[in-house]
């Protein structure tokens, strides 16, 4: 049976403001809501009756509740919800598949992917975020990419691909080779400063600092770790090596120095000339690489203030110089990617699962997306199936709550892209039906003082996970959907919207789908319109409980002070009663 365990400064009234009965006393919210209620006829096609109505008085700390339509009793309120509990308490209830997949998936586009029918196809087997990796590729063939996936979004309300930036950032590679040199274990091998340079035992890097950045001693890492080689030796310009792994050396090579990062700025010329391509083109995010310090977050976002651009800066923590600055890179950005390639290739490799999880939860604290990144299903490449490892390795970043799982070579220049979506789709749906929910109130003083739509958003995900609805929410600047997708509640977040750039940064956000629909005066016509639309798309169904949202940081059909949460039945041409939740700020 779910229980709730509510404070006991929170109190049932009568209409006149009269103390009724306290709720601290009903701890079963399952006998709350399965007592009898009497009827008060609303005509409209799509319904709801108020299950009571809360008021927070800021400066007493006491937390009112009032029915709308009279007193809130055991005998006065009739819902057959079904609570699906197992026998966890609540905070630990055991979440039920809804068939909606709510850990996003974003996918580099590369050759195999850029044509309109890959694109199209990549969408419907559950790409949420299409990422244009500016390592590779040049502004035309990212511009057809942006070109379609902005097609694919104007065709459907209901649908949407955000556009990523991923920034090239201070690589350091290896020059061009005409063929694959072979490496063997205990052979010398040299890199030079000097352009042009590719013999059997010589070839260039394109970083001139590269000699003072290393020293004799050192461990080089190519292609994050395929191959390594040990510095012996440096001149002026060349760095002496022996190999201690080899394998085939190829053109444009990533190199690391591990535990160490280059002094290259985080942000290179090429990187403006990328970041002004997507100022242009209205792309919704950028992944800044090699991030070292807030510094350059803030001189990027200074950058986009005056350009009058509203895109999101996702840092990309990579480089062994960032960990440090681990909180202030992320207080500074509006997300996190947890780049695991280079970050293994810098820092030792066992030490990058236990990095992934600090990533994840300090997103997490502070409201902000993350996403796990590299070799995720890397086998896929060239196989159509992932090692189990790899399978293993999906469900672990959704049980850590990641927001989004990220695909890289397996999309960009991979044989089987589609396949790799649709495994990556599948584990991460089969994992989410597995886990149980555990929520945890915001902090108290910070929620009355600070930021009442944090405990708002917490109740609303407590209501919706108990009587097992899915929650739909009304937003202009998508404040509220973010809180709501923390508290990580167990049905969807159907987020409307009547801004499109907001329906576009909602993409990324854990659990929910954001669907663009123009707002009316008249609320009730909009939450029509919006519940047929989820009605037709089969997103829900007649007879099904929802909880209706109405809050955040502008008013939309209500005063600034007043937030609502309503439980409607969902019944095609059927009157029914209301029940429904007001908070208000005194």
């Amino acid at each position: 049976m779910a229980t709730i365990d509510l404070s006991s400064r929170i109190s049932l009234l009568k209409p006149d403001g009269a103390s009724f009965d306290s709720l601290s006393s009903v701890r079963n919210l399952t006998a709350l809501f399965n007592a009898r209620r009497g009827r008060a006829s609303i005509p409209h096609k799509y319904r709801v009756s108020p299950v009571g109505s809360m008021r927070v008085t800021k400066d007493s700390e006491m937390r009112r509740v009032a029915s709308q339509n009279g007193p809130l009793s055991a005998d006065t309120i009739d819902y057959p919800f079904e609570i699906q509990s197992d026998g966890h308490p609540l905070g630990q209830m055991r979440v039920c598949a809804s068939g909606l997949r709510k850990t996003k998936i974003v996918c580099t586009i590369g050759p195999p992917t850029s044509t309109r029918e890959m694109i199209w196809k990549l969408a419907e087997g559950g790409m949420n975020v299409a990422r244009l990796n500016m390592s590779h590729g040049d502004h035309s063939t990212h511009q057809k990419t942006i070109d379609l996936v902005k097609e694919y979004n104007a065709q459907f309300p209901d649908k949407v691909v955000a556009i990523m930036l991923d920034t090239k950032g201070p690589e350091v590679r290896s020059g061009d080779v005409p063929q694959p040199i072979t490496l063997k274990e205990g052979q010398e091998f040299n890199f030079t400063i000097k352009r042009g340079v590719s013999t059997e035992d010589t070839v260039s890097v394109n970083y001139d600092d590269f000699i003072n950045d290393v020293e004799v001693g050192d461990i080089l890492l190519v292609d994050g770790g395929m191959m390594s080689l040990a510095v012996k030796e440096k001149t002026s310009d060349v760095v002496k090596c022996i190999v201690v792994d080899g394998g085939e050396l190829k053109s444009r090579r990533h190199l690391n120095v591990r535990g160490k990062s280059a002094t290259l700025p985080s942000i290179t010329d090429k990187d403006w000339e990328d970041i002004k391509f997507g100022v242009d083109n209205q792309v919704d995010f950028y992944a800044v690489s090699f991030v070292k310090d807030a510094k350059v977050v803030l001189e990027l976002k200074d950058y986009l203030k005056r350009s009058n651009a509203d895109i999101h800066i996702i840092v990309k923590i990579e480089s062994a110089d960032s960990i440090p600055n681990l909180e202030s890179i992320i207080a500074a950005s509006d997300g996190a990617m947890v780049a695991r390639g280079d970050l293994g290739a810098e820092l030792p490799i066992e030490d990058v699962p236990l990095l992934q999880e600090e990533i994840i939860r300090r997103c997490r604290s502070v409201h902000k997306p993350v996403i796990v990144a590299t070799n995720m299903l890397e086998s896929m490449i060239d196989h159509p199936t992932p090692t189990r490892a790899e399978v293993s390795d999906i469900a672990i970043a959704v049980r850590e709550d990641a927001d989004a799982v990220m695909l890289s070579g397996e999309t960009a220049h991979g044989k089987y892209p589609l396949k790799a979506v649709k495994v990556m789709h599948t584990v991460a749906l089969r994992t989410e039906s597995s886990l149980s929910t555990s929520i945890v109130p915001p902090a108290q003083s910070h929620a009355r003082n600070s930021h009442m739509g944090e405990m708002f958003a917490f109740h609303a995900t407590t209501m919706a996970n108990t009587l097992d609805t899915p929650i739909i929410v009304f937003t202009r600047t998508g404040s509220m959907a973010v809180l709501l997708s923390h508290y990580r509640p167990s049905s969807t977040i159907f987020s409307f919207t009547n801004n499109e750039r907001i329906k576009q940064r909602l993409a990324l956000y854990h659990g929910i789908l954001p669907i663009y629909m123009q707002f009316s005066d008249d609320a009730e016509e909009t939450f029509s319109r919006a519940l047929k639309l989820l009605l037709e798309k089969g997103m829900v169904k007649e007879g099904q409980y929802v909880t209706l949202v109405q809050s955040g940081a502008q008013p939309i059909w209500r005063r600034e002070s007043t937030h609502h949460i309503q439980v409607r039945k969902i019944d095609d041409g059927v009157e029914e009663t209301c029940t429904g939740f007001l908070l208000r700020k005194c």
